[in-house]
């Protein structure tokens, strides 16, 4: 064989493919198979999975600083400009009304959290394990994952352990779209039959003033009592007034839409990126996946021993099942307390009711991020 020839092979990728890029491309093509036959969050899957596959053909270097997916990751994954646009967009979309008509429901969404700070100690458990070093802003980052809240996530790990990002953000995300399989069999095991079935009463009419003055109120309360959370609350409310004012309709159009989904698939595409073979196949990737889905277990858990609280407490008028939606999966986890209740009763609709703590999982969330960036403090600082 003459040597341009060799060189020609040499440069193929059937020559240069190694085990654990083969094993990654699969990966990428299960996330896609989820996304398209299982109906998980093709939103989320489809493009961290087809990113997933481009991170792993070898020469190109697609996922490198010079590659389309390197340069998407640096401007807008490592300095966290993403997270922030999609939680402007997620304030455009949603009602905080069934929150106001019920605030008792907050309870559910701050239960919910727990799983962050029983992480937190998990992952520096998990220095005992040889190969894996975490700090504690390493520890803090993962345990954040609990949250079930991908932008927070990502914005927490590029301010504490930008080493741990893309990892911190494959698993947020993972578990994010897998809430339909992973939250159930943990409602089911922590209720009865009688208390899945519990209807609840419909919620009261909350006023557009109320709504409007909503986003303004948690913004000044989160300036005066913990600013460090206010870059995520901030555009949060942003969002929110947007959409509640009636009065910037093509700006909430917009947030709610165009951008949002710009946004989505740069973000999908980049967090895709990092499911690269010598990325992702290491001791420490590995620990963090484990450590994730630890912590969300533990915040589902959380959320419906608070609502079975709720439960008595009220004489029966919350059903515990919607405490598994104060993690911070919106709208994810409230449709799946709704489907677990309407198994439990046809005539169960809780899907609204629900939304209350899947909304304040949200702003949970974001305060958790703020509590872990006031104590430990970023890497600079």
């Amino acid at each position: 064989m003459s040597d341009g020839l060799l060189q020609l092979w040499g440069s193929t990728g059937l020559y240069n493919f190694t085990a654990g890029q083969v094993l990654m491309m699969l990966i990428g093509c299960l996330l896609i198979y989820l996304a398209i036959r299982k109906g998980f969050e093709p939103l989320l899957l489809i493009p961290i999975g087809f990113g997933g596959i481009l991170a792993n053909i070898p020469v190109a270097e697609i996922s490198g600083p010079h590659g389309i997916l390197g340069i998407l990751y640096n401007a807008g994954i490592e300095n966290g400009l993403f997270p922030l646009l999609i939680f402007m967009g997620v304030g455009a979309m949603t009602d905080f009304g069934p929150l106001l008509a019920r605030p008792s429901l907050m309870l559910l969404g701050a239960a919910a959290q727990f799983g962050i700070f029983v992480t937190l100690f998990g992952a520096i458990l998990m220095n005992l394990v040889p190969g894996i070093e975490f700090s504690l802003a390493d520890a803090s980052a993962i345990a954040i994952i609990g949250g079930a809240d991908g932008p927070t996530a990502i914005f927490l790990a590029s301010r504490l352990a930008p080493d741990l990002l893309g990892a911190i953000a494959v698993a947020a995300y993972s578990y994010m779209a897998l809430v339909p399989l992973i939250q159930p069999p943990i409602m089911r095991w922590l209720t009865t039959e009688d208390e899945r079935k519990t209807q609840m009463k419909q919620l009261r009419h909350v006023s557009r003033t109320e709504k409007i003055i909503f986003p303004l109120a948690l913004l000044f309360v989160t300036i005066l009592l913990l600013p460090d959370a206010t870059p995520l609350v901030g555009m949060l409310c942003f969002g929110n007034l947007l959409k509640e004012s009636g009065v910037v309709e093509r700006l909430s159009h917009t947030a709610q839409n165009e951008l949002i989904n710009i946004v989505t698939i740069f973000l999908g595409l980049s967090v895709g990126s990092k499911l690269s073979a010598e990325k992702f196949l290491s001791p420490e990737t590995l620990g963090i996946l484990l450590l994730g889905i630890f912590a969300f277990s533990i915040g589902t858990a959380a959320g419906v021993i608070m609502g079975k609280i709720m439960h008595r407490a009220t004489g029966g008028e919350v059903n515990p099942l919607i405490g598994a939606a104060g993690v911070s999966a919106v709208p994810m986890a409230a449709r799946v307390a709704n489907k677990v209740g309407m198994e439990a009763n046809p005539q169960n609709f809780l899907l609204m009711h629900a939304m209350g703590p899947n909304v304040a999982g949200v702003i949970g969330s974001a305060v958790a991020a703020g509590v872990l960036l006031a104590i430990v403090g970023s890497p600079s600082g």
